[in-house]
């Protein structure tokens, strides 16, 4: 049975910092993908960067690119989403997802929803002064 847990997430200032993580468990294979989506309140679920296992490609948003970091360490089966000047418009709750294909971690040139198989519960992410 897949698992995802979220952590990291809470209140920070404009310009602050915050790092999530991502911890993976019960997959069959060693190599999947991991999506971190986010959703404020009043709008769709976003997808916001993600990452291969196998190979680290990688893919950011445009609104995240130069800010946001995804990187994994695949001996703790984790993904981490280091999210850096943070703007009170990255406010919302994020979740990670996991593909368990594994061979890209997004298609049609954005991270979807309907690629992924299994959702964390979310953490909220604050940004506010």
């Amino acid at each position: 049975q897949v698992q995802l847990v979220e952590s990291g997430g809470g209140l920070v200032q404009p310009g602050g910092s915050l790092r999530l993580s991502c911890a993976a468990s019960g997959f069959t294979s060693r190599y999947y993908a991991i999506g971190w989506f986010r959703q404020a309140p009043g709008k769709e679920r976003e997808g916001v960067s993600c990452i291969t296992t196998r190979e680290g490609d990688t893919y950011y948003t445009d609104s995240v690119k130069g800010r946001f970091t995804i990187s994994r360490d695949n001996a703790k089966n984790t993904v981490y989403l280091q999210m850096n000047s943070l703007k009170p418009e990255d406010t919302a709750v994020y979740y990670c997802a996991a593909d368990s294909r594994g061979d890209h971690c997004y298609y049609s040139g954005y991270v979807s929803t309907e690629d992924y198989d299994y959702w964390g519960q979310g953490t909220q992410v604050t940004v506010s002064s």
